[in-house]
């Protein structure tokens, strides 16, 4: 079976977020697997399902195909090992998906959130179905959280000649704040690792669902306002049953104005 992968990033999921190229890709897919994870996050493949309907030309041959994705297991103990545990398990069940639609082969499509190079196993899951079919992988790249992140809060990623860490929550949260860092962005972050750090001269800008009409950000001293996106955080997943976040944190000791308010909307785009 010969199979032509296309891995295409869609931003936060706003059609204006997909490249021209994305949008080529899409159209040239012969199936589109879209992945389901549970009644609870049905928003996020609702989002994937409407891109779907609004850019694929519908005179075209395109078929898209959910699956339901396997649940992480053992994580709490086993990290890395769940993790790989995983990736087989999607990789198995994206083969099966693939060969109920293309028993032959063909153009296969994935929509990827934010940017498949970063803090995204997509890539990773391809090299694996790439030991059991002749594969070949395409990326287009999409807009990454950071980017969101810092267009939300009209401000630039780095200070003038001065370096940016990317890390996750677990890390933030099991190592504390990184050696010689004054930047630290921090993604996959479901435990607000922040808390655990002294809030003195730190500064964050957070943001959820951005990007989206229901967008939420929140900057300022951690001090004043680390509590305010607890609580905000908290009600935004009770309201809409999932979450995705990201912030950036800097040392500083200037006196720096709030981004963007914080609003909630009821619907994503595409619903």
């Amino acid at each position: 079976m010969n199979i032509e992968l296309s891995l295409i990033g869609i931003g936060t999921g706003h059609p204006d977020h997909i490249t021209r190229q994305g949008v080529a890709a899409l159209n040239r897919a012969q199936l589109i697997l879209v992945p389901l994870k549970g009644e609870d996050k049905a928003e996020l493949a609702d989002v994937r399902l409407g891109l779907c309907r609004e850019l694929i030309a519908p005179d075209g041959d395109t078929t898209v195909a959910t699956f339901d994705m396997p649940v992480r297991q053992g994580a709490e103990t086993d990290y890395h090992g769940a993790v790989d545990r995983w990736h087989d398990a999607i990789a198995h069940i994206w083969l099966d998906t693939i060969a109920a639609h293309l028993p032959h082969g063909g153009r296969v499509g994935l929509l990827v959130w934010g940017d498949p190079s970063l803090y995204d196993s997509t890539l990773r899951i391809a090299q694996r179905l790439a030991r059991q079919v002749s594969l070949t992988t395409t990326v287009v790249p999409g807009i990454t959280a950071l980017q969101a992140l810092t267009a939300a809060h009209a401000m630039p990623l780095n200070d003038i000649n001065a370096p940016v860490l990317i890390t996750t929550g677990r890390q933030l949260r099991e190592r504390g704040w990184p050696d010689s860092a004054d930047t630290v962005a921090v993604m996959l972050d479901g435990h607000c690792a922040f808390q655990g750090l002294d809030p003195a001269g730190l500064h964050i800008w957070w943001g959820a669902y951005l990007g989206m009409p229901h967008q939420l950000c929140i900057s300022g001293a951690l001090a004043a306002v680390g509590p305010t996106i607890l609580r905000e955080r908290a009600a935004a997943r009770a309201l809409h049953g999932w979450i995705m976040d990201t912030y950036l944190l800097k040392r500083t000791t200037a006196d720096l104005k709030p981004g963007c308010e914080a609003i909630d909307k009821e619907t994503p785009h595409g619903n």
